[in-house]
């Protein structure tokens, strides 16, 4: 049978008992009996009222949710030749952020040459923290950053007395950031790459041989030359013999239809 550690009612150790023992002394208290620690050994059990342990438990998440406060930064920016009446209508959003309980983040732009001229948005944070006055506390001093100086307030605290906190006290004197050391430069010398000298091979030139000239193709060449020489030759020839043939035939055409018409008269 299972063995649990049982814790009565008002809160005293009754010990190790049965599951069984442990539900029947719960019945007769007319309570429950709850599983306070199930990982140890033996489980550790308890008897109560399980109704009323959850709204009481409901309860104290509640009064913890209660006394729980949200803290959201409020940003406000300024340029360093802010007019008067600019300033003291951002002055006082930031008193109404700061009695709401919420905490304001103050950034100083600058633009151009005003870069160079860090002092003036020191100047300005120092002024708007006085004219606050004990209304907050400079959680976060001036600081430089890029081109931008920020300050934050932070409401101030109430003390148990009544009174409230003292403000932080303002530096007076502007505290410019120190200037960070350049790195050393380091030089790297490469090494020289080795030069490694290639051996050098003698290489002798060999004549290619002079192909042979082919005594049968000259020979084609020289009695096609000789054929086209005769036929030129013969050319000239054969046209004055041509020239001469012609006129006789002509002339034998002419004896033989003079002699043909002589037949036709004798007839």
């Amino acid at each position: 049978m299972p063995e649990v550690r049982l814790v009565g009612a008002a809160g005293e150790q009754v010990g190790i008992v049965g599951i069984e023992d442990a539900l029947r002394m719960a019945m007769e208290a007319d309570l429950d009996l709850v599983e306070v620690a199930p990982e140890a050994k033996p489980p550790v059990c308890k008897i109560m009222d399980y109704g009323k342990f959850k709204y009481e438990a409901a309860v104290k998440a509640r009064e913890a949710r209660k006394n729980q406060v949200n803290t959201v930064i409020k940003e406000m920016k300024l340029r360093p030749k802010i007019d008067l009446h600019d300033y003291v209508t951002k002055k006082g959003h930031i008193e109404r952020f700061l009695s709401q309980g919420d905490k304001v983040k103050i950034t100083i732009m600058f633009r151009g040459r005003e870069q160079s001229r860090p002092e003036l948005g020191y100047k300005l944070l120092q002024r708007l923290a006085s004219d606050i006055g004990e209304a907050a506390v400079i959680e976060s001093s001036p600081l430089q950053d890029g081109r931008n100086m920020t300050m934050v307030l932070a409401p101030a605290r109430k003390s148990s007395g009544g009174k409230a906190a003292k403000p932080a006290p303002v530096i007076t004197e502007y505290v410019p950031a120190a200037p960070t050391a350049p790195a050393p430069v380091v030089e790297v010398v490469a090494a020289p790459a080795p030069v490694v000298s290639a051996p050098v091979v003698s290489q002798e030139t060999v004549e290619a041989p002079k192909p042979a000239v082919k005594k049968v193709a000259a020979k084609k060449v020289a009695t096609k030359t000789s054929d086209t020489a005769a036929k030129a030759t013969k050319a000239p020839a054969a046209a004055k013999k041509a020239a001469a043939e012609k006129p006789a035939a002509k002339k034998v055409a002419v004896k033989k239809a003079a002699a043909k018409k002589t037949s036709k008269e004798e007839k």
